[in-house]
This record gives C-alpha cells, structure tokens and sequence, in this order.
C-alpha cells in the first residue's frame, strides 16, 4: 500500500526506510543515551543476591548507588530464572521479550486488517516507534512495562473476541508483579465482568500467596513498610515524575490530602468515562482509558511507565484523528520535558515540566470513546486507491482480537514520521537511571 506523498517505487521505498533507520539509529544512540539497563541489573542482583547469597530482596543495593528492588516479592519470584544466567545473557533475553511483547501490542491494536499495510508501513511505524521516549527508555532500562501492558491486552483481546473464559489472568498477573494495573480490575467491575475480575483478583492473590509462601519475611516487610515509603522509590518532584503528585511535588504542595482529592476527580471521570465505553461495547477505550488514569492517580510515574498510552494513540487514530494522534506522539518523542531538569519554577516550569501529564490528561478527558464506530479505519481512502477489484467470492470470516483498531497503529506512527522525526533535544550525557541524560541530580532517583 503506497503511503500518500511517499515513493512511488519499492526502491525508492526501500531507500527511504534505509535513510530513517539509520537516522532512528543515530538519534538513538546519541541524543537519549543508552541507560545500560539499569533496572536490569537492579533486578539480576537482587535475584542473584537472594538465591545464591542468602541475601534479602528489599536490602539489596547496585553498587554505588542507593537503588534496590521496589515490586512486590512475586516479581522477584517471576524473575527467578535470572539466577541461572549471567548478566549478559539476562540482558538478551530482556531484549528478546520485550519485542516480543511489543509485536504482541501491535497485533492487537493493528486489529486484524495488519497483513494489508503492508512491510514498508510497518517499517516506518517501527522507526516512529523507536523514537517514543516512554518505549525506548523501556527497553534500554530493561524494565518491564511492555510485558505488563502486553498481559493486559491479552485480557482486552479476549473481551473483545467474546472468548472471554481466561479473561482476567493477564490483569491478575500483572497487577501482582506491579499494583498499577489492578486498576483494570477496577475497569471489569465496572464493565459488569464478574467473572473476570473474579479471575484477576484470584490470580493475583493467589501470586501473592507463593510469593509469601516462598519469602515471608519479605513478603511481611513490603506489605506493611516498603509499600508505603515512596522515598524507597524516588523524589516525587523529580521531572520524570509524570503523575498528579509529581505536578503537585514542583509545585510545592505534596501534601497528601490535595492529591488525594485530584485522584478522586480523576477517578471519578475515568469511571464515567468507561461505564460509557463499556456499554457502547468497546472494550479498547475501556481498556486505554483505563492505562492513562492509573499513570495519572499512581503517586509516581516515570516517563518509561507512559507505555500505557501507546493504546490511547491508537484508538485516537481509529477515531479518525491521526493528525491530533500524531501531533501529541511527536511530543512525547521529544524529551521535552528535561529541558526543566533543573528549575520547574514559573508558568513555563509548570507546563513545560509537567506536559507528558497534560497530554495524559487530556486524552483521558477528551479520547473518543462509548461512540458509534466508524465504518471505515482512518486510512480506508488511501486503501481504496490501491485495492484490487472486488471479488464476488464470499471472503472467509477471521477471528480478531480488536475490529475497532484496524490500521489505527500505521495511521498514528505515519503522522509521527512527518512531523516528530529527528526533534530530540540534544542533552549532555548522564548517569542518572531515571534520567533523559541530565546531568546527575545530587539525589539521583530509582527507577522502578
């Protein structure tokens, strides 16, 4: 399928997807800098630590650094199989799963027209992709949102399709590796799934409970300390603070009642919003809607955790906005949000440093969602162009995940590459793990 204004030849397509994939490759390995998987190895070491040295999860630190382990004890559970390999082998296979659970995101939320955009439209969706801060901060940290948002739209997949049996074990496994996305459980009660949420709080309680069952103590110490002492995971003004509480932090006010009140309004739109969702029967908006609230009403959300938003750039496009998808993309490709590292002060401070929250927030207020479908993906005109003549054969019916999303990935990726690509800000090299290579704050923060 030719993308309108592209090359008209396969050679010429070829030669432009060769020039952006050696700009991408640029950018990235000079403008953001590599975090040398720093979650990682926050995580390698504590498991080594544990298994082979007797040592406790919660008391393990990198060397040099205050930063140790932050999720709950099932998380060093799932991460077990780290003890038999070394680092470096740990660090490949990081690699491996997270593009497997980003190949997983795309299928579901390309929907089941993805084979007809084609190699050369999914290759520039993958250099825009590369360009997305929140992605490429995943991968290069190690960290493990992808796997996480690719368990919960498993979930979504299974709503959505009406096989929805084993619905809510991706919600539950998820939520037991990070409290964040137990939100969703939230999101079914809503959705009237007594089933699944049924489903996803028993898998989760019962992660849980091994977990407890194979560290007590540390199961004891996280429930009653480590999980309400958010020092353990970082300043909550720190600029890669993306949260409620991160914009309440730089301005001067954290204190607990005042958020509190911001995230139940929060709440309360977020709930509103999906009841309608969820009665239009659209389970995609249900479950996007449901990622930008919770990294809005956690009290800390780093800049790789807006993974979660991916799905709300999808939908939008499907909506017939990849234009707006596209524009709100670009930003968040940007860094932008460092160039107020070292001052948030001021009405420039405010927005500037707090802008990947507003854009949060404004697709959690504003994201078309409990409305009549289109009949057409936002790129059915230019497929019309292109298609071949119908035939009077009856196709054959497909089993889908999402129908609503078809094509909403290439429309929202293919803006992005005419208005976002090479924009980085150039920044000076960084240690700082949470970093977008700043210069290391006196109290660098963990990554969690």
């Amino acid at each position: 399928m030719r993308v309108p204004g592209g090359p008209r030849t396969d050679r010429g397509r070829l030669l432009l997807v060769l020039v952006l994939v050696a700009a991408v490759t640029v950018f990235t390995a000079t403008v953001p800098l590599l975090r040398d998987w720093f979650d990682l190895r926050v995580y390698y070491g504590t498991v080594h630590t544990w298994v082979h040295h007797g040592g406790r999860i919660y008391d393990y630190r990198v060397p040099g650094t205050e930063y140790g382990f932050t999720y709950p004890p099932f998380a060093a559970v799932g991460m077990l199989p780290m003890a038999l390999v070394g680092l470096h082998l740990a660090i490949a296979a990081s690699l491996l799963l997270n593009l497997a659970a980003l190949a997983f995101v795309l299928r579901v939320l390309a929907g089941p027209g993805w084979r007809r955009w084609g190699w050369y439209r999914w290759a520039l969706a993958l250099c825009a992709l590369a360009l997305f801060e929140p992605l490429r901060d995943t991968f290069s940290f190690g960290q493990v949102n992808l796997v996480l948002l690719a368990l919960v739209l498993a979930d979504c997949c299974l709503l959505r399709s009406g096989r929805g049996r084993w619905a809510g074990a991706g919600i539950g496994l998820a939520a037991a590796v990070k409290l964040t996305p137990a939100l969703f459980i939230g999101m079914l009660l809503i959705g009237r799934r007594w089933r699944a949420a049924g489903t996803a709080t028993a898998v989760a309680l019962a992660a849980t409970a091994l977990a407890a069952w194979a560290d007590p103590k540390a199961s004891r110490f996280y429930w009653t300390d480590a999980l309400w002492d958010t020092s353990r995971v970082g300043r909550l003004d720190y600029v890669s603070n993306q949260s409620l509480q991160g914009v309440l932090a730089r301005l001067g006010h954290p204190d607990k009642p005042l958020w509190a009140t911001a995230v139940l309004l929060t709440l309360a739109v977020w709930a509103w919003r999906t009841r309608r969702a969820v009665a239009a029967g659209d389970w995609t908006a249900a479950f996007a809607l449901t990622g930008l609230a919770a990294c809005l009403v956690s009290p800390i959300t780093w800049v790789h955790h807006l993974v979660w938003v991916l799905p709300s750039f999808a939908l939008l496009a499907r909506a017939g906005h990849p234009r707006i998808a596209g524009a709100l993309y670009a930003v968040m490709c940007t860094s932008v949000v460092w160039l107020w590292f070292d001052d948030a002060s001021g009405i420039d401070g405010f927005l500037g440093s707090n802008l990947y929250t507003w854009i949060t927030l404004a697709l959690l207020l504003g994201l078309p969602a409990g409305q009549p479908r289109p009949e057409r993906s936002p790129l059915s005109r230019s497929a019309r162009l292109t298609a071949p003549a119908p035939s009077t054969a009856k196709p054959a019916a497909t089993a889908v995940c999402d129908q609503s999303s078809s094509g909403a990935v290439a429309a929202a990726t293919g803006t992005v590459l005419g208005s976002g690509l090479g924009r980085g800000l150039g920044r000076r090299p960084s240690s700082e793990p949470t970093g977008s290579t700043r210069p290391a704050a006196a109290k660098p923060q963990s990554s969690s």
